[in-house]
């Protein structure tokens, strides 16, 4: 019999800087002392395997007891895991839809989740799913996202993505709100192209949605997997806001191809005009389907036109994106340097999978000698360790008697300023 795969909770309170060591079985929901004037929640982001998927790709999982690979097994684990961990918000990835009709939703359902669903385009199999607690929050917007577009060459592949808005449940008469959105980017290394496009358009339909009045934006959560390892350009734009894409390899941008010879660079600029998404990754131009979200528009305009991006305004080979991202992970052993990685089967072991979140700013308005005021972003209270490719070899890899997906569930505890 396999072991169990041991994690620990990293707290990351101001009044709790101790990391507490425990394994998935003992360990419970993390919790900090709650502060008046604060909302917690907890996140779960988890790529649960496709059963029609995992069939398809056989060859990943020679290293696997055949038992364990079937969906009998593995989605009476899959939904334990998920019970124990009692999440807040569930970002579920490789979703399959029969399964999810018949299955997953009605038992996260019964656990207390309300599910949006948005399946992938082309007659695949599957998609992702955000689910919440109705306990914890509201559905504001379900803004479903297709990467597939039959105008734009590029863009033939079927990824999805899903954008919520949600208001938390608390006594007050304003409460912010969050934004939550989920994606599945595709997996070919060779195509860092569709990669970045794809993130643009997410990105382009998270400014749409966390659009406040005032021109900023709602606290973000965003969680997927990406298909891209840390330190990536790819990567390395999501955090930095950023990215000169100038002479880059295409096989380079999510890390995944170590080798560079013959591959062809990026086109400047990587997607057409009639996208109808800017260089700042908002949408601009004629885009009459975005009409409907009344108040969002003029501020998408502002972005789409602002100054912000300064000298990238007058060269198309640099990108930019107006949110302030943090990844909870380090995906570093604290101890040893390690890599972490989130995902492992026959072929490798790396993380490809991140829960990144709005960070806190200090408010540039104060007065000099002033208390700091922290506004618009989230504070990152716990999150559950990841582990080591030699650590989940000690157990077979992945998935296992115990752990029943290729890719482990990243889970993070936020707090949100009232």
């Amino acid at each position: 019999m396999e072991g169990v795969i041991k994690r620990r909770w990293e707290y990351i309170c101001n009044h709790s800087k101790e990391k507490t060591a425990m394994s998935v079985e003992e360990c419970c929901k993390p919790t900090c002392e709650d502060s008046e004037g604060t909302f917690d929640f907890s996140v779960m982001s988890y790529n649960i395997l496709a059963q029609d998927l995992l069939e398809d790709n056989s060859h990943l999982y020679r290293h696997c007891q055949r038992p364990v690979l079937h969906w009998s097994f593995r989605f009476p684990n899959i939904l334990k895991e998920i019970k124990h961990f009692d999440a807040d918000v569930l970002c579920l990835q490789e979703v399959q839809e029969d399964h999810y009709g018949a299955e997953i939703r009605p038992s996260l359902e019964s656990l207390g989740y309300h599910c949006e669903y948005k399946m992938r385009t082309g007659q695949k199999p599957d998609g992702c799913a955000i689910c919440f607690k109705h306990s914890k929050f509201s559905l504001l917007s379900a803004n479903p996202v297709e990467f597939y577009r039959p105008d734009v060459p590029l863009l033939d592949r079927d990824n999805v993505g899903l954008v919520l808005l949600l208001r938390p449940k608390v006594p007050r008469t304003a409460c912010p709100v969050v934004c939550v959105a989920n994606t599945h980017l595709l997996y070919n290394p060779r195509r860092g192209d569709i990669k970045l496009t794809q993130l643009a358009i997410l990105l382009a339909e998270m400014a749409s949605v966390a659009a406040q009045q005032d021109g900023s934006f709602c606290p973000i959560v965003m969680c997927g997997d990406f298909n891209s390892v840390p330190g990536s350009p790819l990567y390395s734009f999501i955090k930095e806001g950023k990215l000169d894409y100038a002479g880059l390899a295409i096989g380079k941008v999510s890390g995944q191809e170590q080798s560079s010879r013959g591959q062809r660079v990026l086109t400047i600029p990587i997607w057409p005009p009639n996208l109808g998404i800017s260089q700042n990754c908002v949408y601009e131009g004629p885009r009459g389907q975005r009409t409907e979200k009344a108040g969002a528009d003029p501020t998408q305009t502002e972005l789409a036109n602002s100054d912000l991006i300064g000298p990238a305004k007058k060269s198309s080979s640099r990108l930019q994106h107006h949110f302030s991202l943090s990844s909870v992970y380090s995906h570093y052993a604290p101890d040893t340097g390690v890599p972490e990685v989130t995902t492992c089967h026959s072929r490798s072991a790396i993380t490809v999978d991140y829960i990144f979140y709005s960070t806190r700013k200090e408010d540039v308005s104060r007065q000099p000698g002033a208390e700091v005021t922290l506004v618009g972003g989230l504070k990152l209270l716990a999150r559950l360790s990841l582990l080591t490719e030699h650590d989940l070899w000690t157990v077979n890899g992945l998935p296992n008697e115990h752990n029943s997906s290729d890719h482990l569930p990243l889970l993070a505890k936020f707090r949100l300023q009232l």
